[in-house]
């Protein structure tokens, strides 16, 4: 994406959502199975044993075929839990095939509490996160509720970790040439998209 002057952050953010947004049925289940075909036979995907991912909203790519696969090969898959206390704070929680899952106050459908199937992130093998944004260098813009910066805020004490393995998941149309980091920002190892690895 070029552009003269550069954007803010939440302009960016308004216009990649409206991007993604902007997809249709026809697209969107095009860009997931595109997604699918990226990584389900990819060494990561294969190698995790603990995989969290996320279930889409707001025109985020779909990766619901890959939460099934890993299910069906034995895999440990999680979803993210937003604590009702305190409210900033999210937890991954283990997910069997057919659980029932609920609301949470954004509407994004989640499993219900239960402290005994959470795992904390840096347990995880593999995290699979939702993006409004995306640059070749690792960058991610979010949402803007701090819900994965926060989860993942150890990492920045850190110059080197093994787990988990960040990887973004987002629609081409999400691609930016460069993204202005903030100091809380944790970059990605990779982001993966219905086109290809940045």
């Amino acid at each position: 994406m070029n552009s003269s002057t550069p954007l803010s952050r939440p302009q960016l953010r308004r216009l990649l959502r409206q991007r993604r947004r902007a997809l249709s049925r026809s697209q969107q289940r095009l860009a997931a199975r595109n997604l699918y075909r990226q990584l389900a036979q990819h060494p990561l995907l294969r190698r995790a044993r603990h995989i969290a991912l996320y279930l889409p909203n707001d025109g985020e790519i779909d990766p619901r075929p890959l939460l099934v696969a890993a299910q069906k090969r034995g895999k440990h898959t999680y979803l993210p839990v937003l604590s009702a206390w305190p409210r900033t704070r999210m937890v991954f929680q283990r997910v069997s095939r057919h659980e029932k899952l609920a609301g949470n106050r954004f509407r994004i459908l989640e499993p219900r509490p239960q402290i005994k199937r959470q795992r904390k992130v840096w347990a995880l093998d593999l995290l699979l996160l939702p993006l409004v944004g995306f640059d070749a260098r690792g960058g991610r813009l979010g949402m803007g509720g701090g819900f994965y910066d926060r989860s993942l805020a150890y990492l920045r004490r850190r110059k080197h970790w093994k787990s988990p393995i960040l990887l973004g998941l987002a629609h081409e149309c999400q691609r930016v040439d460069e993204l202005e980091m903030a100091s809380w920002d944790v970059p990605l190892q990779a982001t993966v998209t219905d086109k290809g690895w940045y």
